[in-house]
């Protein structure tokens, strides 16, 4: 019987260290071409033997408006959970966007599209930054918050980026390119 339980509690483990790396896979962010540039990171609380929580900014471009970065900072948890990429993180999410060269819109958008989109947590959280247009004040607006499946956050920060002419480039106005 004793070799039994002992077959049993391996093939249990083997099956729990598959799940873990299964979900693990799923939950590490893919490096693709449009994912953010860490800025930097800040720890803000210490852990002995598990990595710290930290406080990260990273910078995105718009993909449709060249000509604007966004900046945003989100906390990332340590410890064991926050290590394996198995926990959920908070809504907290600050937003900066500006513009850095002259603005060149590349085609139509809608009010709200998604400019980027992160996920917060192994199932059904994400961060989304989206976009819209001020036509009166020729101005684009981001705005960056999660949601979950069941409930979302009312937690969100704005930004604006006035459409300004750079050099001898004209300001274009951004509700000649809003659909719908």
């Amino acid at each position: 019987m004793k070799p039994l339980i002992k077959q049993n509690l391996s093939c249990a483990i083997a099956s729990f260290a598959l799940g873990a790396s299964i979900i693990f896979s799923f939950s590490a962010p893919a490096k693709a071409a449009d994912d953010p540039d860490l800025i930097f990171r800040k720890s803000t609380t210490f852990k002995l033997l598990t990595p710290n929580d930290k406080l990260a900014t990273y910078g995105i471009d718009d993909p449709l408006v060249s000509g604007v970065a966004c900046y945003y900072t989100i906390s990332e948890k340590g410890g064991v959970a926050g290590a394996l990429g198995l926990a959920e993180q908070t809504s907290d999410v600050s937003l900066a966007c500006r513009q850095y060269g002259p603005i060149q819109i590349k085609g139509k958008f809608g009010q709200g599209d998604v400019v980027f989109r992160e996920s917060r947590s192994v199932f059904f959280k994400r961060m989304q930054i989206v976009r819209g247009c001020d036509a009166k004040r020729n101005v684009l607006v981001y705005m960056v918050y999660s949601d979950k499946l069941i409930d979302g956050s009312p937690q969100s920060s704005t930004s604006t980026v006035p459409i300004m002419p750079w050099g001898a480039s004209e300001a274009p106005r951004c509700a000649d390119f809003v659909s719908g």
